[in-house]
């Protein structure tokens, strides 16, 4: 993943969008990570797939449920 700075972001933006339709580029500021620019193909596909996630998670959930696989709030910080 190619990193660069907010000002070498900033200065070169046309590229920043260029290279980002290829992979992912991280863009830090004052040495640290904050954010990360992708194509919208890449975001869509991931938003897709945790979105998939979680009705699975939601239907692990109702069959738990429905075979009575539960256990009670108190229970499980007690178990914490």
């Amino acid at each position: 993943m190619i990193t660069l700075t907010a000002n070498d972001a900033k200065r070169n933006f046309g590229e920043l969008l260029l290279n980002a339709q290829r992979e992912p580029v991280k863009i830090s500021k004052n040495s640290k990570d904050v954010v990360v620019v992708m194509s919208i193909k890449d975001y869509e596909e991931i938003e897709a797939m945790k979105a998939d996630y979680i009705i699975r998670c939601f239907e692990s959930a109702k069959e738990d449920a429905a075979k009575g696989n539960v256990v009670d709030g108190e229970t499980f910080l007690n178990a914490l």
